[in-house]
C-alpha cells in the first residue's frame, strides 16, 4: 500500500520588526524536504513569545481543527508555545485533531506515541507548578489589595471579559484554584488570568464584588 504523503505547514515566528523569518524559513524548509512533509502552508508572524494574539497561529490551529494538516513544523519550541502552560493545552488540542508538533531541534510533540505521552506529562508536572506559584501569588496579592481598598477589577465595558472580573476576583479570593473558576464559569484560563492582570493595575477605589 502507498502511503500517503503528509501535509504539514511551516510556522515562523520572530519578536520584532528588525528580525525576519528567513533563516527559519530556509531552515524548516529543507528539514520538511528530508523528512518527506508535503507543505501545505507558510506562516510567518512577529510577535513576542508573551503575546496572546497571535494571528498567524490562530490560523494554524483553526486549519488543524478542520482536519486539512498533519503537522506543524517548528525551528523550535519556543516560536510555537507561549509558556509551559499554553503549550500544553495547545499540544493536547492538537492530538485531539491527530496533528502534531514537530521541532527541527528533533523533538516529535506527538501525544499519541510513547514519547509524546512521557514528555505530555513532564509538561503537566511543571505547568501545574507553574499555576500554583502563580495562584498562590495572586492570592495573597488580592488579599493585600483588598485590605488596602484597591479596586478589583475595572469599569466594565473596558474589555469584553470584564463582565466576569467580580466574579473570578472573589472565587479567588475564596481560594480557588485558576483551573476550578475556568471549569466552573466555562471560561478559559487564559482569560482569568487576564483579569487577574489588569486587576493588579487597578489604583481606583473598590467596588461590590458579586456572589
Amino acid at each position: 500500500m502507498i502511503q500517503t504523503e503528509k501535509r504539514a505547514v511551516i510556522y515562523c515566528r520572530v519578536s520584532t520588526d528588525d528580525q525576519n523569518c528567513e533563516r527559519q524559513l530556509r531552515d524548516l524548509k529543507t528539514f520538511a524536504k528530508r523528512a518527506k512533509y508535503k507543505i501545505a502552508e507558510i506562516f510567518q508572524e512577529t510577535a513576542s513569545g508573551a503575546k496572546s494574539d497571535r494571528i498567524e497561529r490562530a490560523k494554524v490551529l483553526k486549519l488543524a481543527q478542520a482536519r486539512k494538516i498533519d503537522a506543524i513544523l517548528v525551528t523550535e519550541l519556543t516560536r510555537w508555545g507561549r509558556s509551559t502552560i499554553d503549550l500544553l493545552q495547545t499540544l493536547e488540542q492538537l492530538n485531539k485533531w491527530n496533528v502534531s508538533v514537530i521541532a527541527q531541534t528533533g523533538s516529535q510533540f506527538d501525544l499519541s506515541s510513547a514519547q509524546g505521552k512521557m514528555i505530555a506529562g513532564v509538561l503537566s508536572v511543571l505547568s501545574q507548578f507553574e499555576w500554583d506559584l502563580i495562584s498562590e501569588r495572586t492570592k495573597s496579592g488580592l488579599k493585600a489589595a483588598i485590605a488596602r481598598g484597591k479596586t478589583l477589577g475595572r469599569q466594565p465595558g473596558q474589555n469584553p471579559s470584564d463582565k466576569y472580573a467580580n466574579k473570578v476576583l472573589k472565587h479567588l479570593v475564596d481560594g480557588r484554584s485558576y483551573r476550578w473558576i475556568a471549569h466552573d464559569m466555562q471560561i478559559s484560563p487564559t482569560t482569568v488570568m487576564a483579569i487577574v492582570k489588569r486587576n493588579k493595575k487597578s489604583k481606583t477605589k473598590p467596588r461590590h464584588l458579586a456572589a
